[in-house]
């Protein structure tokens, strides 16, 4: 038996008018393609049949039976025909006599292991005995077609038939629907595709960095990898750590020299100030060799595009040394699929997931050496020049220390009376003399070295304090030399602080910080440039794989929006373009919105009951459809998975939306319950919408594994896009919302009843849990197709299905209330559930016979159906 997980689709067929037009078999798989394509489906390696059809049309339509039986494909080929109305000669009439003999006749080739037959005499959708419906009635039959439809249920029924004697069966049926209206579908669907793609606020808006620590391993070894590599860049043996080193000996030479100059030798003799300009020319002169030979490096180091093999190998010559890729660009396309996954799985938009590819593309790139050219400008000559001056030109800062020992060694100092009181110059003339020989000493051309007026100023200050002090105070000549000599000695230290402060400052002038600045800086850009020779071809294609990756998602964003978009009106006359050009799902009735049964009962004769119910898509009736287009109910052009199309139903000012309540659309075995929508509608839409672009997108990835994720690849994806988006939109309209799309879904279990419809799942739960009794069901069986069924109440076969999604609710309440019901059927609908009941017929019911030749239903008159034996080799009794 087919498994459902082998079955994608049920194909539907109504072989009650235009049976015809399936007479050969290229005819029969242009119509199954048809079906499976507007879908988005390829061939089924198990094909599924599910034919409507009537008692008579068993022996009428011979032929397309076995065609339908004889269809070539990888599996076995399962039918199931839904007979509609009595047998013929059972009563034409209220005056006819009832004809027990006369019993339900089927060709040979319907009686194979795969074929099952459910025969539903009169379809009991009258609510009062005074709603006498057609044994057809479209609004009930639609319900059960579309039942029968899921593959799930296609399956069980089947493989239960195969149970019952002939594999044949009268159905009893309860359902309960649960579904949004029209409007609060359409709505949600909306919120959801904009949510999904997000907003159109530029590509170039600032995006937060995705954390190193969130990143696959895969980029995040490129993302990380270079930033760890930029230790030991130069070979010791190399031109470059030849010239770095040079530089720095000349430096540190230099700083010696300062430190000498720095003492007091070096403010009384000026040999030590022209060594360390000796050594500041030999740095500068070596300072730009190593200038040179950074800007060889970074000529050399790639042009506009990225760094290649041949300028790693030019910087090999230079002394540089890059390491090696260590296999750093394995598993790119594996990473950035991981990456998309996780952002999608966080609930970004498609939008914002593209950003953060723009952003990791930007940071994984590699940056080619002439790039980097005009950095080398902050560390010429001219930048080291005027950065000493700026350094020359910053104001001296008198240090508050010295500036306390020259007002104190001056007070100290000026502690006299007359006339000894002379005596307090010495300190103040000292702090000049210092004063002046200093700024001679670090004379610059004709300039001299500036000084700071601070120290002299605090001195004269002091001596003035300090004969003031002694006047009044009138000290002993003891104390004045005492405090002379005291002030001497703090003298000699404001002013050994003073100079040395001098001379930090006139060094600094004369280059000493600005060449360490500049070689380092040189060095550095060396570092970096051998850092982006690192992995460069890997990082590279991680770049253009991310840029194509976001430039991918804003396409998928694009599509959703224009999925979002409202579709305008066709004019009428004008057919469609799209593969779903027939099933406007989202602003047209849902399969279930039929009119009235007496809407079709002008057209055709009471008498033909089928012709009666048959669509017209004349151009009078449908003027969206081509005339003379034979489209029956589920024949001619049906929708995607077989479903009518939308435009064959017949609009008019007394078309109520079934939404409005259980009103006469509704069957009597139907009920309907209205939700309008819960809290995490939006959000599992949209995530739904998330899993389905993940799922275009997987052929894409391999692409990019491939080195191949050109324009071919990203045209394929995006109309992989359009079609799975579409495809998404039809399985919303056609199996509900708490249905989950066929596509690889996340581990987070879907939400109840409550959050998506707004409804409570106990109601199904006590439907689907009753006890099997013929109350709990209606019986589709007019009163005297009951005469044919087996009185055995043990005899008949029941099935007990609910939503996959609602299980654990269901399961649940079971558990709470004491009864649990085993041996349940749960759907991949998430539509219907309910009871369904295969009550067999009586023995000596069926009749089984072996027609000379096949021929169409055309041809045949109402005589020759009142006695099928005429076209009959021989009949076979059933009986048992």
């Amino acid at each position: 038996m087919t498994s459902p997980e082998d079955a994608t689709a049920v194909v539907r067929l109504d072989l009650r008018a235009g049976a015809a037009a399936l007479a050969t078999t290229q005819a029969v798989r242009d119509r199954v393609a048809e079906q499976l394509g507007r879908a988005g489906l390829p061939e089924p390696d198990y094909p599924l049949f599910l034919v409507t059809d009537t008692p008579a049309g068993l022996t009428d339509h011979q032929l397309q039976y076995e065609l339908l039986s004889g269809y070539r494909a990888v599996g076995e080929t399962r039918i199931l025909v839904l007979l509609v109305g009595s047998s013929p000669g059972s009563y034409a009439g209220g005056e006819e006599a009832y004809l027990p003999d006369r019993r339900l006749v089927r060709p040979t080739t319907l009686r194979a292991s795969t074929t099952g037959l459910v025969w539903a005499g009169d379809l009991r959708s009258a609510r009062t005995a005074l709603d006498r419906r057609e044994p057809d009635d479209p609004a009930s039959l639609a319900v059960l077609v579309d039942l029968l439809s899921v593959p799930d249920v296609f399956v069980r029924v089947l493989k239960n038939l195969r149970k019952l004697p002939d594999s044949i069966a009268a159905p009893g049926v309860r359902l309960l629907e649960q579904d949004l209206p029209t409007e609060v579908r359409d709505r949600a669907w909306r919120d959801a595709l904009t949510r999904f793609a997000g907003e159109d606020t530029g590509a170039g808006d600032p995006v937060d960095i995705v954390p190193d620590s969130r990143l696959p391993e895969p980029l995040r070894a490129l993302v990380t990898g270079r930033d760890s590599r930029g230790q030991g860049h130069r070979r010791p043996d190399g031109q470059a750590n030849l010239a770095h080193r040079t530089c720095a000996e000349s430096l540190d030479r230099a700083d010696e020299d300062l430190v000498a100059l720095r003492s007091f030798p070096g403010l009384l003799h000026p040999a030590r100030r022209d060594a360390l300009e000796a050594d500041l020319h030999q740095a500068r002169e070596d300072l730009g060799g190593f200038r040179a030979l950074v800007e060889r490096a970074l000529q050399g180091g790639g042009g506009a595009a990225a760094p290649t093999a041949e300028a790693t190998a030019r910087l090999g010559a230079l002394g540089l040394r890059v390491p090696a890729a260590d296999r750093a660009g394995e598993r790119v396309g594996e990473g950035l699929r991981e990456l998309a996954g996780t952002l999608l799985g966080d609930g970004l938009a498609l939008r914002s997931v593209a950003q953060h590819f723009t952003a990791l593309a930007g940071r994984v790139e590699p940056v080619p050496g002439t790039a980097l050219l005009h950095r080398l400008a902050d560390h010429s000559e001219e930048s080291v020049t005027r950065g000493s001056a700026t350094e020359y030109a910053a104001p001296l800062r008198t240090p508050g220390a010295a500036l306390l020992m020259a007002g104190a060694a001056g007070l100290l100092g000026g502690l006299w009376q007359w006339p000894a009181v002379l005596a307090a110059l010495v300190v103040p003339v000292l702090f000049v003399v210092v004063a002046l020989l200093g700024a001679n000493r670090l004379r610059t051309g004709r300039r001299s070295a500036r000084w700071t007026m601070g120290p002299r100023v605090a001195a004269v200050a002091g001596a003035v304090a300090g004969a003031a002090v002694a006047y009044a105070a009138d000290p002993p000549l003891w104390l004045g030399g005492t405090g002379l000599i005291v002030g001497l000695g703090l003298t000699a230290e404001a002013v050994r602080r003073l100079w040395r402060d001098a001379a930090d400052s006139w060094a600094a002038g004369r280059g000493t910080t600005a060449l360490r600045i500049a070689l380092d800086g040189l060095d550095d850009l060396l570092a970096e440039l051998v850092r982006e020779h690192w992995a460069a071809e890997e990082r590279l294609y991680c770049a253009d794989a991310a840029r194509s990756v976001a430039g991918m998602l804003r396409a998928t964003a694009a599509a959703a929006d224009a999925q979002a978009a409202p579709e305008p009106l066709a004019p009428a006359g004008a057919g469609g373009s799209g593969p779903y050009e027939d099933d406007d799902w989202l602003s047209a009735p849902s399969a279930l919105e039929t009119p009235e049964s007496g809407a079709a009962d002008g057209d055709a004769d009471d008498g033909d009951w089928a012709a009666a119910h048959a669509w017209d898509n004349t151009p009078d009736r449908n003027g969206d459809h081509d005339a003379g287009r034979d489209d029956d109910r589920y024949g001619g052009d049906p929708g995607p998975y077989g479903a009518p199309s939308p435009a064959a139903y017949p609009a008019g000012p007394d078309d109520a939306p079934w939404e409005s309540g259980e009103g006469d659309h509704a069957p009597r075995w139907l009920d309907r319950e209205i939700g309008e929508g819960g809290p995490d509608l939006v959000a599992t839409l949209a995530g739904d919408l998330r899993n389905t672009a993940l799922a275009a997108m997987a052929p894409y990835w391999g692409a990019v594994e491939r080195g191949q994720a050109g324009a071919l690849a990203l045209a394929r994806t995006e109309q992989r896009v359009r079609e799975l988006l579409s495809a998404a939109r039809h399985h919303l309209w056609h199996y509900g919302v708490l249905a989950p799309p066929p596509y690889p879904a996340d581990h987070r279990a879907r939400t109840t009843a409550a959050g998506l419809l707004g409804t409570d799942s106990l109601r199904v739960a006590e439907l689907v849990g009753r006890e099997a009794d013929r109350k709990a069901v209606v019986q589709l069986s007019s009163p005297e197709q009951g005469a044919l069924l087996s009185r055995d109440p043990g005899a008949a076969l029941w099935i007990r299905f609910a939503p996959g999604t609602l299980q654990g609710e269901i399961e649940a309440a079971w558990r709470k209330s004491g009864s649990p019901v085993e041996e349940a059927l749960w759907t991949s609908s998430g539509r219907y559930a309910g009871l369904i009941r295969l009550t067999p017929l009586r023995m000596g019911v069926v009749d089984t016979v072996l027609p000379r030749q096949s021929t169409g239903g055309s041809a045949r008159t109402d005589a020759d159906r009142a006695e099928p034996s005429v076209h009959a080799e021989f009949r076979e009794d059933d009986r048992w």
